[in-house]
């Protein structure tokens, strides 16, 4: 079963608007830093790793809809295997993007003043944080139909909450080192829950291929 052909084109029409937006957006705010006109250059391959990011949500949010549009599993084993593949899924995805774009280039300085590149480096981040903590929010969903996974999953409730405007505070360079951490945590926390309820999680980057369907 699949989603009409009219709704997964105007979700590819709102992911190129958005991240032509973002695009032009990070080459103002280059050419404004230092008052000297200077525009950050940016590659063509920069330039699909953004699209790519900006197509990542609703692409993940499509993977939803054709998961809630398909026949329920009718035993209690099929139910709780179903909610944990969709966990694993969701959960690598938030991971993945997370370091990606947000732990590695911290790590690398990219987000600190005068860095080179750092508009696009911020604009890359909070796209990365907004899609991380609403794959995050799913797979808290999915855990709910896995006792195990629901157990440990509870206490991270509040965390993944937390997240929710840190990609708006990183995308404007006001994310502090408390901010980097507390994604770093609530991920570590997801995958040490799926852990032990026999559900590991593997970093998985968002990719084109992927989010074409590929």
């Amino acid at each position: 079963m699949s989603l009409p052909t009219t709704v997964r084109f105007r979700r590819a029409l709102t992911a190129v608007a958005l991240s032509t937006a973002l695009l032009a957006g990070a080459t103002a705010c280059g050419g404004a830093s230092g008052g000297q006109g200077r525009q950050e250059e940016i590659s063509s391959a920069a330039v699909a790793d953004l699209a790519a990011l900006a197509a990542a949500e609703p692409a993940a949010a499509e993977q939803d809809d054709l998961a809630a549009a398909t026949p329920s599993p009718s035993t209690e084993a099929e139910k709780q295997k179903f909610a944990k593949t969709r966990f694993v899924a969701n959960a690598g995805l938030a991971a993945g993007a997370t370091y990606q774009w947000i732990i590695k280039p911290y790590q690398a300085g990219k987000f600190k003043k005068g860095a080179k590149g750092r508009t696009f480096a911020l604009v890359k981040a909070g796209l990365a944080g907004a899609f991380a903590y609403n794959r995050l929010k799913a797979a808290s969903e999915n855990a709910k139909g896995d006792p195990l996974l629901s157990k440990a999953m509870g206490p991270l409730t509040a965390g993944i909450a937390s997240l929710k405007g840190l990609g708006s505070k990183l995308r404007k360079g006001q994310a502090g080192d408390a901010d980097i951490s507390s994604f770093q945590d609530v991920i570590n926390g997801v995958k040490d829950a799926g852990k032990s309820a026999g559900a590991p999680v593997t970093d998985k980057v968002p990719s084109a291929s992927q989010l074409s369907g590929g």
